[in-house]
Formats: structure tokens, C-alpha cells, sequence
């Protein structure tokens, strides 16, 4: 199944900024992102990264560079009419069982919701969709498969509501990641604390 991979390369995981610099940033976000093309090499998805600019690393996957902003560059991949499935480059908790759970779920559309209302992934299996990713996109995904009758399913999954955009997210990789994003975590001095009785993430350096 074709699979659209959206990847930042100009400025990546910009609200990380005040505990990881702007290198880290990038590593970290190629750590993530090779996380999730592991996921989906154990699947029948076939995925294809669209990068916003030409990458410095090599990517196991086809690659596409186009630097539109997100909703153009996934409502063309829908478009070309052969069901679609898209996931953020930014779910280093994602398996195979949730790939497989988002692929056997009925709909025209399936979404899997993220935290704060965000859609994380989904399948289109008709072209009569079309996306907008700007504020509570889960709802509004939802609005827009309704307005054009289409059916639409739902993954409610931990693993895909967990994408990482800022400190307190790094805690859940820390817990639950068991690829490359944990391993660059705990190189990079990561550890789990305590602070007034709640875990967190916190770095050797005292970040």
C-alpha cells in the first residue's frame, strides 16, 4: 500500500528547541523517522518520504523532495486515486501491529487521532478526500469526510497518539521506545526522574 512519510529537513522538532540544539534536533528527527520506516519494512506499506528539502543522510525508503506546505503535498498523493496511507515522521512508538490495526480498520477513511486533536496518521481509501492539518485536524478530518459522505473509522491507539514535539513527550520514548529514537536519547544523557513525584525526562546535564 502506497504510504506518504512527510519529513521537515530545513528546521525539524523547532518546539524541542529549549532542551535539544539545533543539530540534536536533526538527529533526533532522523533517529524518529528510522524508526518508523522500521515499522513499516515489517509491513506490505510501501513508503515514500517527501522531504522538504533534499536530505543529507540516506533514506531507506523512495524519496521525494517537494516544499509545499503539508496539506498540498498529501491531498496530491490522495489524488492519484489508489488508497493512501499517510503517517508523521514523528511516531517513534508506531509497530507493525498498529500499522496492521490502521490498514484492517473499515472506512473510506481511517484516522488515528493524536494528543490535543492533531491526526497522526490515516488510510484514504477514496479520493473524494482531502486534508487539513491546521488546528484540531481530527475533528475537522472528521467534518470533512462527513460534508462528502464518506465513512470513516477510527485506531485509538497510545502508540500513534504519541508523537514527540516537546520535553515532557521524551519521557514516553524513554519508556516505551525500543528503536533508534530511545537508543539517541540515552546516548545523548537521558534519564528517568522523579521531580515532586511525577517521572520525567531529564539530562545528565541537569536539562
Amino acid at each position: 500500500m502506497r504510504t506518504v512519510i512527510p519529513f521537515d529537513t530545513r528546521d525539524p522538532k523547532r518546539r524541542l528547541a529549549d532542551v535539544l540544539t539545533p543539530a540534536e534536533r536533526d538527529s533526533f528527527a532522523r533517529a524518529m523517522l528510522a524508526d518508523v520506516l522500521a515499522a513499516l519494512d515489517a509491513t506490505d506499506f510501501e513508503p515514500t518520504v517527501i522531504a522538504t528539502e533534499e536530505p543529507d543522510f540516506d533514506v531507506v525508503a523512495d524519496l521525494r523532495v517537494d516544499d509545499r506546505p503539508l496539506d498540498p503535498c498529501v491531498n496530491d498523493a490522495i489524488d492519484a486515486g489508489t488508497p493512501v496511507a499517510v503517517v508523521m515522521a514523528d511516531l517513534p512508538l508506531v509497530g507493525p501491529e498498529q500499522l496492521a490495526a490502521l490498514r484492517e480498520t473499515a472506512g473510506d477513511v481511517v484516522l488515528a487521532p493524536g494528543r490535543g486533536a492533531g491526526t497522526n496518521a490515516m488510510l484514504v481509501r477514496d479520493p473524494a478526500f482531502s486534508v487539513d492539518y491546521h488546528g484540531a485536524s481530527f475533528r475537522d478530518h472528521r467534518a470533512i469526510a462527513r460534508d462528502r459522505g464518506l465513512s470513516v473509522g477510527t485506531v485509538d491507539s497510545f502508540r500513534f497518539a504519541t508523537d514527540i514535539d516537546e520535553r515532557a513527550d521524551l519521557l514516553e520514548v524513554l519508556v516505551h521506545g525500543q528503536g533508534r529514537a530511545a537508543d539517541w536519547l540515552h546516548d545523548a544523557g537521558f534519564r528517568i526522574e522523579t521531580d515532586d513525584g511525577r517521572p520525567v525526562a531529564r539530562r545528565d546535564d541537569g536539562g
